[in-house]
């Protein structure tokens, strides 16, 4: 009586076994290149936008800081509107562009 061997259970014998191992490890490595490139790719596109969002963030300073130039630039001509509703605009205006002088004003003039 011959006898035969009983293979472990999960293995297969003959060429049909190690084809198809060999097409899983070959799977196997196309999908680690493909997730590697994709690690790449992500990593670059981090980079990019690192450095753009930096550049943003100076402009973003500088918009900040010409706000700030603006809000003072505005309280200014808020002040000088209110000046120029005050008698002493008005009496500022008058000596400067047409001479005037107070009644009891002395001028001097200097000799020519």
């Amino acid at each position: 009586m011959s006898q035969k061997k009983k293979m472990p259970a999960g293995k297969k014998h003959g060429r049909k076994g190690s084809s198809a191992l060999r097409q899983h490890k070959r799977s196997i490595v196309i999908i680690y290149t493909v997730l590697g490139i994709m690690a790449a790719m992500l990593a670059v596109n981090s980079v990019n936008l690192y450095a753009r969002n930096k550049i943003y963030k100076q402009q973003e300073a500088e918009l900040k800081a010409q706000i700030e130039e603006q809000n003072a630039r505005s309280e200014k001509v808020k002040e000088y509107e209110e000046y120029v509703k005050t008698d002493d605009y008005i009496k500022d205006v008058a000596e400067e562009k047409l001479g005037l002088v107070d009644p009891n004003e002395i001028l001097f003039r200097p000799e020519e």
